[in-house]
C-alpha cells in the first residue's frame, strides 16, 4: 500500500473519531490529546511498514 494512501486513511480515521468525540460532548483538550496520540501511532506504524519494505534496513547475515 502506498504511503500517501496509508497517511490519508489514517487522517480520515483521526478526523472521524475526533468528530464523533465532539458530538459526544467530550472536552476539546481530550480530543486534541487523543488525536495527537493517534497521530503518533500512525507515524510509528508507517515507519515500521516502510522499514519492512526497504531491504537496506534488514539485518545482514554474517555481519560480524
Amino acid at each position: 500500500m502506498s504511503s500517501a494512501f496509508y497517511g490519508g486513511a489514517y487522517l480520515l480515521l483521526i478526523g472521524a473519531v475526533s468528530y464523533l468525540a465532539y458530538l459526544s460532548h467530550i472536552p476539546g483538550s481530550y480530543i486534541v490529546a487523543f488525536a495527537m496520540i493517534m497521530l503518533g501511532i500512525a507515524v510509528v506504524s508507517g515507519m515500521e511498514s516502510a522499514r519492512e519494505r526497504n531491504s537496506s534496513y534488514r539485518r545482514r547475515q554474517n555481519f560480524f
